[in-house]
Order: C-alpha cells, then structure tokens, then sequence
C-alpha cells in the first residue's frame, strides 16, 4: 500500500478553509473537454458557472465536492472518478500539492 492512500484521504476533493475565508468558491474548474460535461445528468448535479460563465464542481457546504462520499481522512471515493475533470488529475499521491491539502486538513502521510 502506497503511503499516500487516496481512498482514505479526500483532503484535495475539498477546498481549502483559507480559500473560502478568502472568498475563493470556485474551486475546480471544469474543463471543457471534461467526459464529465456530456453527461447531462451529472452536469445538473454537480456543475456551477460562475459570473464568467467558467463550469467549476459544486461545493458542499463544508467545502468539498458533491462528488465525494465518505469521510475525509477515513474512507473517501469520487463518484465521478472516470470522468472527473482535467484539473482533480492533475493531483498525485504524495505530491507537494497533495502534502499541501492533507496538511490544511490535518492529515499525515
């Protein structure tokens, strides 16, 4: 088992606390060509456009995605893992941003 386990962490699914202090509430944007937009249903769900018209992932409340269920730093999974958008890819385990995400959210390696 890798020592960053994605399906018991979350924490990059979720945006940052510092971020919605801020005012930042759009977190992952979606890309154009995401397999995600061809699929009506899921757009209605999980998609906003803000001002500028740009798709982003619709947020919870507390901050994470619509997409994830479980509890982050226990048993997480992305209900739209195969056609997630570029930007969620883009993360790997144990990256630096990864390591940036789990450390705002209090989990270690």
């Amino acid at each position: 088992m890798s020592r960053y386990d994605c399906v018991q962490c979350g924490a990059c699914c979720c945006n940052l606390p510092a971020n919605r202090a801020e005012g930042f509430i759009d977190y992952v944007e979606v890309d154009a060509r995401a397999p995600l937009l061809r699929r009506p249903e899921l757009v209605r769900r999980l998609v906003v456009y803000n001002e500028d018209g740009a798709a982003h992932l619709r947020l919870h409340p507390d901050g994470r995605c619509l997409a994830l269920r479980g509890r982050v730093g226990q048993r997480v999974r992305c209900t739209i893992y195969s056609d997630r958008p570029q930007a969620c890819r883009k993360v790997e385990a144990g990256s630096a941003l990864c390591r940036r995400y789990r450390s705002a959210h209090g989990l270690r390696a």
